[in-house]
């Protein structure tokens, strides 16, 4: 995509004036109304030729590139070292706004505000971030790669290895790096060996922040699934890429509610692409003068069945979109407590976790079904490939399919019944042996 429009430059904010810890900025206090004026020119750039790209299979380069270079990757950047200083709800709404207009791009966006989020949580906790802060406001990116094929389901193959003079050494092969192939760094997700012993680990894992630029990273965009193809969730390797030692952070060490945060960008983007879908059913019901011999008006857009299904559509939007806002407080609730004692942001986790668990169960079924159902207001002939409305079911299903929400109702399941706790982190792979499952019931056969 080419030639996007580019709205004025906004205020980044007063550097020379420190911004008090766990204050409320200007900037998350904004109204929505505000909010959403500010960013419409860009949503509105953004949305040209979007349907084109999924048409075409297109990623959206030229898209990624005006949201950097507007502050979208610096919106929960204190306002203090030249972001936005946006609360998470408010970050939510945004979320939801893109992806209604391309869904690719909030998922694209999600390891990079996860990386974002975790210098916030540390900052809050007294550790200089500034550096990352301002390659966040100068427009960098971060992509994802934590997952693996064919490794074992708690130990990642990609190996990070200590070289003499206090660096590391990272080897190893990642897919489905979400963003990545749009970003300068990507967040590794690694094991960490003794020298002169390889599979030998040291500590559990480590999270290792990679710079994209150096010649032994390469990123394929070879993810064939059948929606959400425009994520840039390819291929990513990794032969003889140096690290710092500053850039190596014990897993252990991570934001504690990551796990409800990768959630929340999934909810916002399923809210998203239910909103899009609504807006395509209403348009065409409005404009749609085709009509059946048994219909119930001699209208489209008088008849009571249909207006009860774009209804029923629109009430599905309503209460995801509300569900997933109710997430983005809970996840604030947490980021707010940074300063806490243990117990009291332990708790706020387990709520914020059971909250994003449950909103995920629902939220699936919701948007899953609208986006199916819009096709019962429209007939066959919006099954049209040049109309691409099968993107909004398909991209919806690929996205539901990420964190199993069958799983999710079990674990909220246990927790309304038994108090169980959530799983706080969690992995995918095969297993290594019958006797290690730790799951319920009888363990599964060794997966491909």
């Amino acid at each position: 995509m080419t030639n996007l429009r580019v709205r004025p430059t906004r205020s980044r904010g007063e550097r020379a004036v420190p911004e008090a810890r766990g204050s409320v900025s200007a900037a998350a206090a904004r109204s929505e109304a505000d909010l959403l004026a500010e960013w419409a020119p860009v949503l509105d750039a953004v949305a040209e030729g979007a349907v084109q790209r999924e048409l075409d299979g297109e990623l959206p380069v030229e898209a990624v590139r005006l949201l950097k270079a507007e502050g979208f990757g610096a919106l929960r950047v204190p306002q203090a070292f030249g972001g936005a200083g946006l609360d998470v709800v408010g970050l939510s709404r945004l979320w939801i706004e893109l992806a209604a207009v391309d869904a690719n791009l909030t998922q694209a966006f999600r390891g990079h505000f996860a990386l974002v989020e975790d210098r916030c949580w540390h900052h809050v906790r007294g550790s200089d971030q500034r550096v990352w802060f301002d390659r966040f406001v100068a427009g960098e990116m971060a992509g994802n790669a934590w997952s693996e094929v064919g490794s074992d389901i708690d130990l990642p193959r990609t190996v990070l290895r200590p070289r003499a003079d206090g660096s590391y050494r990272l080897d190893g092969t990642k897919y489905y790096t979400t963003g990545s192939i749009f970003a300068e760094w990507v967040e590794v997700h690694a094991r960490l060996v003794r020298p002169g012993h390889p599979d030998e680990v040291e500590d559990p894992t480590a999270i290792v922040v990679v710079d994209t630029r150096d010649p032994g990273v390469h990123v394929t965009d070879d993810w064939d699934g059948f929606g959400q193809r425009g994520t840039g969730s390819g291929t990513t390797t990794f032969d003889n890429v140096g690290v710092a030692a500053t850039d190596v952070l014990p897993f252990e060490d991570r934001f504690p509610y990551q796990t409800a945060f990768y959630q929340l960008n999934l909810l916002a983007t399923l809210t998203g692409i239910a909103r899009s879908a609504l807006a395509d059913v209403v348009g065409a019901v409005r404009e749609r003068t085709r009509n059946f011999s048994h219909a119930n008006a001699p209208r489209v857009r008088d008849d009571a069945q249909v207006l009860a299904r774009v209804g029923e559509v629109a009430a599905a939007v309503y209460a995801a979109e509300a569900a997933t806002l109710r997430v983005a407080a809970s996840v604030q609730a947490v980021a707010d407590a940074a300063g806490g004692g243990a117990e009291e942001v332990a708790a706020l986790v387990e709520a914020s976790e059971i909250e994003s668990s449950t909103a995920q169960v629902v939220v699936s079924e919701l948007v899953l079904r609208a986006t199916s159902d819009i096709f019962d207001a429209l007939g066959g002939s919006a099954t049209a490939r040049p109309l691409a409305l099968d993107r909004h079911w398909r991209n919806a299903r690929t996205v539901a399919s990420h964190d199993p929400r069958v799983l999710k109702a079990r674990v909220v399941g246990a927790h309304a019944v038994n108090g169980t706790p959530p799983p706080y982190a969690w992995s995918i792979g095969a297993t290594r042996r019958r006797q290690e499952w730790a799951g319920p019931g009888p363990a599964p056969g060794r997966a491909g």
